[in-house]
């Protein structure tokens, strides 16, 4: 039986949703396999061992917890597995495996990932590299125009520039997309379209830099694609395999963090009512931009479907959410794996590929 270590919560602005994510996995794990340990990361920083419920684990009172033990990860191989602190002495747990139930910043970014390789102990998900590839968008838009696969058109800006000589800047959207057109702007290195505006002319885009400053000192802009927004789940290390394709129906003017979180208006259709070909179409590029990130254990990766049935890159989530809405186990589980084997079949993957020496 391998121990399996869950991390949940984090620094990053998606702490809340990475709580909902681990309180949705931990009662699917499969104990026959597994002997679980929990550990929460507070939003300042702070490790706990800890055995809040699931409903404690959503509703933060696990923070509070009296039975809440200290705890960390070394760096040091010679301290091998969880040091956890218990009357003021360090007890060591050794652990096989470690499923980062975390998004957003220093969580699935390559941050968390490189002190799981320091440590030498296995961990789901994606390696550093393609870990910090997948989350600054502007990086991904680079390594995927090598696929052929069509994305909407963009461009990158920097918090330098943009403060340096705003006007400059609206002048190159405006003549880059049309002073008419609506564009997207996106900080580049967050998750669940944190900080994320759809601006219709210069005011709006003015506040939609102004906001998504505040995340990240890199932008992007995007033009609007117009077509079906769908999703596929990418399992697997050297031979992935995609889900079925799912669908989103947002139920605000785009899929931000509220449409996917907070407006019970949204809704999914999986498997999408999409022809075949056209299906196999979109789970074959999801694979081809999986693997041309480097990408390992699993991702969530979704395209928009144009009127005419072209196939658009929009972006890729190497963490996706776990939560009971999350679309990357309710593809598999329309696939025919369902959420204890998922859990599984990414800690087996998480093994089998091991962690550099």
């Amino acid at each position: 039986m391998k121990t399996l270590l869950i991390l949940f919560g984090g620094m990053s602005s998606e702490h809340e949703v990475s709580c909902k994510s681990a309180a949705s996995l931990i009662p699917y794990i499969d104990r026959t396999l597994f002997d679980v340990l929990v550990v929460g990361i507070t939003k300042f920083g702070n490790w706990y061992l800890t055995d809040a419920s699931p409903d404690e684990i959503v509703n933060k009172n696990w923070e509070k917890l009296s039975t809440n033990k200290s705890c960390f990860l070394s760096p040091n191989r010679a301290m091998n597995g969880l040091q956890v602190i218990d009357n003021n002495k360090i007890v060591e747990i050794p652990i096989d495996v470690i499923f980062p139930v975390m998004h957003g910043q220093l969580c699935e970014d390559g941050a968390i990932q490189g002190l799981f390789e320091l440590c030498g102990i296995p961990y789901v998900g994606s390696d550093i590299c393609a870990s910090a590839c997948s989350m600054d968008k502007s990086v991904t838009k680079r390594i995927v125009e090598n696929t052929g696969i069509l994305q909407a058109k963009y461009i990158i800006v920097t918090k330098e520039e943009f403060d340096n000589d705003a006007e400059s800047v609206f002048l190159n959207i405006e003549e880059k997309f049309g002073s008419q057109n609506p564009v997207f702007v996106k900080p580049a290195s967050a998750g669940s379209s944190v900080g994320i505006s759809k601006a219709h002319n210069r005011k709006e885009l003015c506040e939609a830099f102004e906001k998504a400053l505040k995340v990240c000192k890199k932008i992007l802009v995007e033009e609007t694609v117009i077509g079906r927004e769908v999703e596929i789940a990418v399992i697997g290390n050297k031979e992935p395999i995609a889900s079925c394709v799912g669908e989103v129906f947002a139920a605000n003017e785009f899929y931000d963090f509220d449409a996917k979180y907070e407006n019970d208006q949204s809704r999914t259709e999986i498997p999408a009512n999409i022809p075949t070909g056209i299906s196999n179409k979109l789970r074959n590029a999801a694979i081809s931009v999986y693997q041309s990130l480097g990408c390992e254990g699993g991702a969530r990766v979704d395209f928009f479907l144009s009127p005419d049935k072209e196939v658009v890159f929009n972006e890729i989530n190497t963490l996706p959410g776990f939560t009971q809405i999350s679309m990357y186990p309710k593809l598999f589980e329309a696939s025919g794996i369902d959420y204890s084997n998922l859990i599984t079949m990414l800690c087996d993957y998480a093994v089998e590929r091991g962690v550099k020496m």
